[in-house]
């Protein structure tokens, strides 16, 4: 690369294919990845680099960490914690820290992160841009509540402190606003604290989708984290047939005595890994209903078990490469929430679908949502929230997708973007009522449009290259 001194001072760039962590969109880019601050301003304020996006670890389902012939910026190695308070659990860190080095650091100080997804493979700037959520949301709502400042890198080079007192609204379009309004150098989180590493947990199982939800109705303030297993392939009066899986963080005298003399010392298991793609025909509707059978009744109804942390939030993760399960086309994943009013209807409609199209769906799940955040683009809002994976099987799942993307939408739901690879520029204005005053705010802050994606361009948060 020739140029002026600030094109100079960039880093080594590779042309590369980057794909989905599903393993089902992919895009050509110029790939960048700083190792410093100064590195990172440089390549934000390159003039040749027509656009660009930032990517943590890539566990994203959508394109919206993909930009097709534009760059894109691997935040993996500005990964310093800079500072932490024990008193008040206030952590400072830079925004390619990962959720799993949080942990591994502060769980044996007696902290955890307040709020959680699936993964511990993802970082903090990724987890804040998507504002994630957790099982914990009906309760402790999602990673924005608990997000105090951020320091934000500009399209124009400056670097922002941004928090919901100051600069308000682009803190509020920041969180949930996928990467758009710049780059998270850093942010300033508050951990909670917990005093195992250790949760206590009880499993009930429910014959149908209505005793589902009438024991979350019932039950859910008892629990902190609370989900359901859902079999998206059970019919007729077995329709949303569940196990549901709640828990709190176990305290040091629910725990074996064994166990108390180090409670926050948990082993990390070894984390085999899929060493090839199975057969495309590996999972059908067969294989997964024998699947979701087995589950259904090894899981009997079971009170006060402790396990430990990681097989209760990331139990996936225990499998390298998982999604090497769905083969070399690899899968998509669908999530919806749907208002309190409508949400049993909702369901139903959505599980009679699936049910009626025999696509395979075994990481069914089913959480409980409390009252949306402030993010202008943040997916939780109150009511109940499935999602549903499936084997990509091409131009047929496309069509079914966008069916279930109509079928949300009629409902008053919205899908979830950070899993999203079908909503148009419609249908997302639609279910995200403040999708307009995001483009306002991004527009001021970014008027040459420097920070875009692929699912940007798709779903109108930016406009196409050719406008």
């Amino acid at each position: 690369m020739t140029g002026d001194r600030r094109e100079n001072s960039l880093p080594p760039r590779r042309i590369q294919s980057l794909r989905t962590w599903n393993n089902h969109l992919s895009a050509r880019c110029e790939v960048y990845r700083p190792e410093r601050l100064r590195e990172l301003e440089a390549i934000v304020g390159c003039p040749q680099l027509r656009d660009v996006i930032c990517r943590g670890l890539g566990r994203s389902y959508s394109d919206c960490h993909l930009n097709e012939a534009g760059g894109v910026i691997l935040q993996e190695r500005l990964d310093r914690m800079l500072s932490f308070d024990f008193s008040s659990g206030i952590l400072e860190c830079e925004g390619g820290v990962a959720l799993g080095d949080i942990i591994d650091c502060f769980l044996p100080r007696g902290f955890f992160p307040p709020v959680t997804p699936g993964t511990r493979f993802v970082t903090i700037g990724g987890a804040i841009a998507n504002d994630v959520h957790g099982k914990n949301h009906h309760r402790d709502g999602s990673l924005g509540a608990h997000i105090l400042s951020l320091s934000l890198l500009t399209a124009g080079g400056e670097t922002l402190q941004c928090s919901p007192t100051k600069n308000p609204d682009l803190f509020w379009a920041t969180v949930g606003g996928l990467g758009l309004t710049g780059v998270i150098t850093s942010a300033r989180v508050r951990l909670q604290h917990v005093s195992t590493g250790y949760m206590k947990v009880d499993i009930d199982r429910a014959p149908n989708l209505d005793a589902a939800l009438e024991q979350f109705s019932e039950t859910d303030e008892r629990y902190q984290y609370s989900m359901a297993w859902i079999d998206a392939l059970a019919g007729g009066g077995s329709l949303g047939r569940s196990v549901l899986i709640r828990g709190n963080h176990a305290e040091i005298e629910d725990l074996p005595a064994a166990q108390r003399r180090a409670p926050l010392a948990v082993r990390r298991r070894r984390r085999p890994s899929l060493p090839f793609y199975l057969p495309s025909f590996a999972l059908n509707a067969a294989s997964v209903r024998a699947f979701n059978q087995s589950y259904y009744v090894s899981h009997p109804d079971r009170t006060g078990s402790i396990v430990p942390y990681d097989s209760f939030f990331y139990p996936l993760d225990a499998i390298g490469n998982w999604y090497r399960l769905y083969g070399r086309r690899g899968f998509v994943q669908f999530q919806a929430v749907f208002p309190p009013e409508v949400s049993r209807r909702a369901l139903i409609e959505l599980l009679q679908e699936v049910s009626r199209s025999r696509r395979a769906s075994f990481l069914a799940v089913l959480k409980v949502m409390g009252p949306a955040g402030k993010g202008l683009l943040s997916f939780p809002m109150a009511g109940h929230t499935l999602a549903l994976d499936m084997a990509n099987t091409g131009r047929d799942l496309a069509v079914f997708m966008c069916r279930l993307n109509e079928l949300a939408l009629a409902h008053g739901g919205r899908v979830y973007l950070a899993k999203d690879a079908f909503l148009t520029a419609e249908a997302a204005a639609s279910m995200y009522p403040r999708l307009q005053r995001f483009r306002k705010i991004k527009m001021r802050i970014d008027p040459q449009g420097r920070f875009a994606s692929s699912m940007a361009r798709r779903i109108g948060l930016v406009e196409s290259r050719e406008a």
